[in-house]
Protein backbone atom coordinates (compact mmCIF):
# COMPACT_ATOMS: atom_id res chain seq x y z
CA UNK A 1 0.00 0.00 0.00
CA UNK A 2 1.15 3.77 -0.49
CA UNK A 3 -0.53 6.14 1.58
CA UNK A 4 0.02 10.10 0.58
CA UNK A 5 -0.10 11.80 4.58
CA UNK A 6 -3.19 11.70 5.81
CA UNK A 7 -4.53 15.51 5.70
CA UNK A 8 -8.03 14.67 7.32
CA UNK A 9 -9.84 12.93 9.94
CA UNK A 10 -11.78 10.88 7.17
CA UNK A 11 -8.15 9.78 6.09
CA UNK A 12 -6.88 9.11 9.28
CA UNK A 13 -9.29 6.48 10.00
CA UNK A 14 -9.13 5.00 6.15
CA UNK A 15 -5.54 4.65 7.72
CA UNK A 16 -6.18 3.69 11.28
CA UNK A 17 -8.78 0.90 9.57
CA UNK A 18 -6.17 0.14 6.95
CA UNK A 19 -3.57 -0.59 9.61
CA UNK A 20 -6.15 -3.20 11.31
CA UNK A 21 -7.08 -4.74 8.59
CA UNK A 22 -3.53 -5.88 7.50
CA UNK A 23 -2.73 -7.14 11.01
CA UNK A 24 -6.00 -9.36 11.05
CA UNK A 25 -5.01 -10.81 7.87
CA UNK A 26 -1.29 -11.56 9.41
CA UNK A 27 -3.08 -13.58 12.17
CA UNK A 28 -4.67 -15.57 9.21
CA UNK A 29 -1.05 -16.47 8.41
CA UNK A 30 0.55 -16.52 12.04
CA UNK A 31 0.10 -16.80 15.74
CA UNK A 32 0.15 -13.36 17.84
CA UNK A 33 3.26 -13.74 18.94
CA UNK A 34 4.45 -13.77 15.74
CA UNK A 35 3.21 -10.92 15.02
CA UNK A 36 5.77 -7.59 15.17
CA UNK A 37 5.68 -4.29 14.56
CA UNK A 38 8.21 -4.16 12.02
CA UNK A 39 6.50 -6.45 9.65
CA UNK A 40 2.60 -4.87 10.14
CA UNK A 41 4.36 -1.26 8.74
CA UNK A 42 6.20 -3.22 6.42
CA UNK A 43 3.07 -4.81 5.00
CA UNK A 44 1.14 -2.11 5.18
CA UNK A 45 3.30 0.65 3.50
CA UNK A 46 4.41 3.17 6.08
CA UNK A 47 7.16 3.82 8.23
CA UNK A 48 7.21 2.12 12.11
CA UNK A 49 6.96 5.82 13.60
CA UNK A 50 4.08 6.65 11.22
CA UNK A 51 1.87 3.66 12.52
CA UNK A 52 2.87 4.56 15.72
CA UNK A 53 0.61 7.70 15.15
CA UNK A 54 -2.05 5.71 14.62
CA UNK A 55 -1.64 2.90 17.38
CA UNK A 56 0.83 3.34 20.27
CA UNK A 57 2.11 -0.21 20.17
CA UNK A 58 1.45 -3.53 18.53
CA UNK A 59 -0.43 -4.46 21.45
CA UNK A 60 -3.00 -1.74 20.81
CA UNK A 61 -3.37 -3.09 17.49
CA UNK A 62 -4.22 -6.59 18.75
CA UNK A 63 -6.64 -5.23 21.11
CA UNK A 64 -8.36 -3.46 19.37
CA UNK A 65 -8.64 -6.74 16.81
CA UNK A 66 -9.89 -8.42 20.02
CA UNK A 67 -12.52 -6.36 20.39
CA UNK A 68 -13.64 -6.42 16.67
CA UNK A 69 -13.27 -9.98 16.53
CA UNK A 70 -15.41 -10.57 19.72
CA UNK A 71 -18.67 -8.15 18.38
CA UNK A 72 -18.51 -10.27 15.23
CA UNK A 73 -18.20 -13.80 17.32
CA UNK A 74 -21.41 -12.37 19.78
CA UNK A 75 -23.14 -11.56 16.28
CA UNK A 76 -22.99 -14.61 15.01
CA UNK A 77 -23.62 -16.75 18.75
CA UNK A 78 -26.85 -15.01 18.40
CA UNK A 79 -28.06 -16.71 15.37
CA UNK A 80 -26.69 -19.82 16.25
CA UNK A 81 -28.30 -20.57 19.74
CA UNK A 82 -31.54 -19.07 17.95
CA UNK A 83 -31.12 -22.05 15.77
CA UNK A 84 -29.88 -24.38 17.48
CA UNK A 85 -31.36 -24.49 21.42
CA UNK A 86 -35.23 -24.89 21.85
CA UNK A 87 -36.26 -23.29 24.78
CA UNK A 88 -38.49 -25.55 25.81
CA UNK A 89 -36.20 -28.36 26.73
CA UNK A 90 -35.93 -29.40 30.63
CA UNK A 91 -32.33 -27.08 31.88
CA UNK A 92 -30.08 -29.17 31.40
CA UNK A 93 -30.68 -30.44 27.71
CA UNK A 94 -30.77 -26.78 26.91
CA UNK A 95 -27.40 -26.41 28.84
CA UNK A 96 -26.00 -29.26 26.68
CA UNK A 97 -26.80 -27.48 23.72
CA UNK A 98 -25.67 -23.99 24.68
CA UNK A 99 -22.17 -25.63 25.80
CA UNK A 100 -21.93 -27.27 22.29
CA UNK A 101 -23.43 -24.35 20.33
CA UNK A 102 -20.54 -21.85 22.13
CA UNK A 103 -17.46 -24.24 21.89
CA UNK A 104 -18.21 -25.88 18.52
CA UNK A 105 -18.64 -21.61 17.60
CA UNK A 106 -15.85 -20.73 19.39
CA UNK A 107 -13.52 -23.81 18.38
CA UNK A 108 -14.14 -22.41 14.34
CA UNK A 109 -12.79 -18.51 15.69
CA UNK A 110 -9.05 -19.69 16.16
CA UNK A 111 -7.77 -16.05 15.96
CA UNK A 112 -10.33 -14.79 18.44
CA UNK A 113 -9.03 -17.71 20.96
CA UNK A 114 -5.73 -17.03 20.31
CA UNK A 115 -6.48 -13.36 20.82
CA UNK A 116 -7.90 -14.11 24.57
CA UNK A 117 -5.16 -16.37 25.49
CA UNK A 118 -2.67 -13.51 24.97
CA UNK A 119 -5.06 -10.72 26.60
CA UNK A 120 -3.83 -10.92 30.07
CA UNK A 121 -0.24 -11.84 29.83
CA UNK A 122 0.52 -10.11 26.78
CA UNK A 123 -1.81 -7.79 25.14
CA UNK A 124 -2.70 -5.51 28.20
CA UNK A 125 1.26 -4.84 29.11
CA UNK A 126 2.58 -2.75 26.22
CA UNK A 127 0.06 -0.17 26.48
CA UNK A 128 -1.39 3.00 28.33
CA UNK A 129 -3.75 3.62 31.00
CA UNK A 130 -6.04 5.47 28.19
CA UNK A 131 -5.93 2.57 26.19
CA UNK A 132 -6.31 -0.23 28.28
CA UNK A 133 -9.18 1.27 30.34
CA UNK A 134 -10.59 2.14 26.77
CA UNK A 135 -10.29 -1.41 26.05
CA UNK A 136 -11.66 -2.57 29.18
CA UNK A 137 -14.62 -0.06 28.70
CA UNK A 138 -15.67 -1.91 25.45
CA UNK A 139 -15.02 -5.58 27.43
CA UNK A 140 -17.78 -4.55 29.40
CA UNK A 141 -20.40 -4.18 27.01
CA UNK A 142 -19.49 -7.51 25.17
CA UNK A 143 -19.76 -8.82 28.08
CA UNK A 144 -22.87 -7.38 28.79
CA UNK A 145 -24.12 -8.35 25.44
CA UNK A 146 -22.94 -11.96 26.02
CA UNK A 147 -24.49 -12.51 29.67
CA UNK A 148 -28.00 -10.94 28.21
CA UNK A 149 -27.71 -13.59 25.49
CA UNK A 150 -27.21 -16.71 27.56
CA UNK A 151 -29.86 -15.82 29.95
CA UNK A 152 -32.20 -16.01 26.73
CA UNK A 153 -31.82 -19.72 26.73
CA UNK A 154 -30.87 -20.32 30.33
CA UNK A 155 -32.40 -17.94 32.80
CA UNK A 156 -31.70 -20.27 35.86
CA UNK A 157 -28.20 -18.81 35.61
CA UNK A 158 -29.25 -15.75 37.14
CA UNK A 159 -25.75 -14.01 37.94
CA UNK A 160 -23.61 -16.28 37.35
CA UNK A 161 -24.77 -15.60 33.54
CA UNK A 162 -21.70 -13.28 33.89
CA UNK A 163 -19.48 -15.37 35.50
CA UNK A 164 -19.81 -18.01 32.97
CA UNK A 165 -18.96 -15.15 30.64
CA UNK A 166 -16.33 -14.42 31.18
CA UNK A 167 -14.60 -17.78 32.40
CA UNK A 168 -15.91 -18.81 28.93
CA UNK A 169 -13.44 -16.54 26.93
CA UNK A 170 -10.71 -17.36 29.84
CA UNK A 171 -11.13 -21.78 28.63
CA UNK A 172 -11.04 -20.52 24.94
CA UNK A 173 -7.73 -18.55 25.43
CA UNK A 174 -6.42 -21.26 27.43
CA UNK A 175 -7.39 -24.33 25.58
CA UNK A 176 -6.41 -22.80 22.33
CA UNK A 177 -2.85 -22.85 23.18
CA UNK A 178 -2.84 -26.77 23.62
CA UNK A 179 -5.02 -27.25 20.34
CA UNK A 180 -1.96 -25.37 18.32
CA UNK A 181 1.12 -26.54 19.17
CA UNK A 182 4.29 -25.33 17.76
CA UNK A 183 6.07 -27.35 14.43
CA UNK A 184 8.76 -28.93 17.16
CA UNK A 185 5.91 -29.77 19.51
CA UNK A 186 3.77 -31.43 16.45
CA UNK A 187 7.59 -33.44 15.83
CA UNK A 188 7.69 -34.42 19.34
CA UNK A 189 4.33 -35.70 19.23
CA UNK A 190 5.43 -37.69 15.65
CA UNK A 191 8.29 -38.82 17.35
CA UNK A 192 6.12 -40.30 20.60
CA UNK A 193 2.44 -40.52 20.00
CA UNK A 194 2.37 -41.13 24.06
CA UNK A 195 3.09 -37.62 24.44
CA UNK A 196 0.41 -36.66 21.89
CA UNK A 197 -2.50 -37.19 24.76
CA UNK A 198 -1.51 -33.07 25.30
CA UNK A 199 -2.68 -32.21 22.39
CA UNK A 200 -6.12 -31.55 22.60
CA UNK A 201 -8.99 -31.10 20.10
CA UNK A 202 -10.48 -27.36 20.59
CA UNK A 203 -14.02 -28.12 19.71
CA UNK A 204 -14.27 -31.42 22.22
CA UNK A 205 -12.16 -29.43 25.27
CA UNK A 206 -14.25 -26.29 24.79
CA UNK A 207 -17.06 -28.27 24.89
CA UNK A 208 -16.58 -30.73 27.79
CA UNK A 209 -15.08 -27.63 29.64
CA UNK A 210 -18.07 -25.47 29.14
CA UNK A 211 -20.55 -28.09 30.02
CA UNK A 212 -18.64 -28.85 33.26
CA UNK A 213 -18.67 -25.34 34.34
CA UNK A 214 -22.94 -24.51 33.20
CA UNK A 215 -23.88 -27.55 34.85
CA UNK A 216 -21.60 -26.27 38.69
CA UNK A 217 -23.15 -22.66 38.03
CA UNK A 218 -26.56 -23.84 37.56
CA UNK A 219 -28.77 -24.46 40.39
CA UNK A 220 -29.44 -28.03 41.61
CA UNK A 221 -32.40 -29.70 41.15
Amino acid sequence: MNFQRARTEEQREIRRRAILDMAAAMLDEMPVSAVTLNELSRRVGLAKPNVLRYFESREAVLLELLDRFLREWLAELAGELAAGVDEDLPMAERAAAVAGIVGRSLSGRAVLCDLFGAQGSVLEHNVSVEVVARYKRASLDRLTTMTALLLTYLPELGENATLFSLQTMVMAGALSAYSTPPPSLRAAYRAEPDLARFHLDLEDSLKLALTSTLLGVLPRG
